[in-house]
């Protein structure tokens, strides 16, 4: 049984198929986890969800974990601020793939999803968290914010059970992003959407098993 890990999406729907169904060719004996931020920014939100429900409904085991966009799109229509902010970190093109004038015309269906992604998930060998855990407190679990925010961090193994994190959030280079597999907190987000940029541009995908690392160029732009 393989195990993977898919970084920041963010409405990359071509690249994400072709990543899960060319690159690491997923099969139903295998295990897909994916860090969150699956919307907004690229042209097609509605694409990546539809691609997770179709795999589900094919037997495929995929999980997937909240980011702090999903946060501000289930979380828009309570405030103007938070509406403000999630159309200024790209909110708009994710209802523009649902042909949605503001969040509560995007379907049920794509919200009830979103609303049930848990903040983390826990591995016998990782935690898998959209952005950071927050070492300050006792029980690091316990700061949700931290979890979908904070982009610093220095781990203490100790209080997760000895497992190491695997996070997004923080787009980096392919170079850190290598050198971060070697060290306490792995990091996953090489920017899909930032295709014009030196080092960034790929969504990732690591299998924990071998460790190994798999990119694909972003095809969506």
């Amino acid at each position: 049984m393989r195990r993977f890990v898919i970084g920041d999406i963010h409405g990359c729907a071509l690249t994400f198929r072709q990543l899960v169904t060319e690159v690491i060719k997923l099969s139903t004996d295998d295990r897909l986890y994916l860090l969150g931020d699956l919307i907004d920014r690229g042209p097609d939100s509605k694409g990546v969800l539809d691609f997770i429900f179709e795999l589900r409904k094919k037997g495929f085991a995929v999980r997937s974990i909240l980011g702090n966009h999903e946060e501000m799109y289930l979380q828009a229509g309570n405030s103007r601020q938070i509406m403000d902010t999630w159309i200024a970190n790209g909110g708009l093109a994710t209802m523009r793939s649902f042909n949605a004038d503001g969040p509560g015309d995007i379907p049920q269906q794509y919200r009830s999803f979103l609303q049930s992604l848990p903040y983390y998930i826990l591995l016998d060998d990782f935690v898998l968290v959209h952005a950071s855990l927050n070492f300050s407190y006792n029980d690091p679990f316990v700061d949700m914010e931290a979890m979908l925010w904070q982009r610093d961090c220095v781990v203490d193994r100790s209080r997760i059970g000895g497992r190491r994190i695997i996070c997004g959030h923080t787009p980096v280079t392919r170079e850190k992003l290598e050198a971060s597999l070697k060290s306490d907190r792995i990091m996953l987000d090489n920017g899909s959407v930032f295709d014009g940029r030196p080092g960034f541009g790929c969504l990732v995908a690591l299998e924990l098993n071998s460790m190994a690392v798999f990119y694909q160029e972003n095809i969506d732009s």
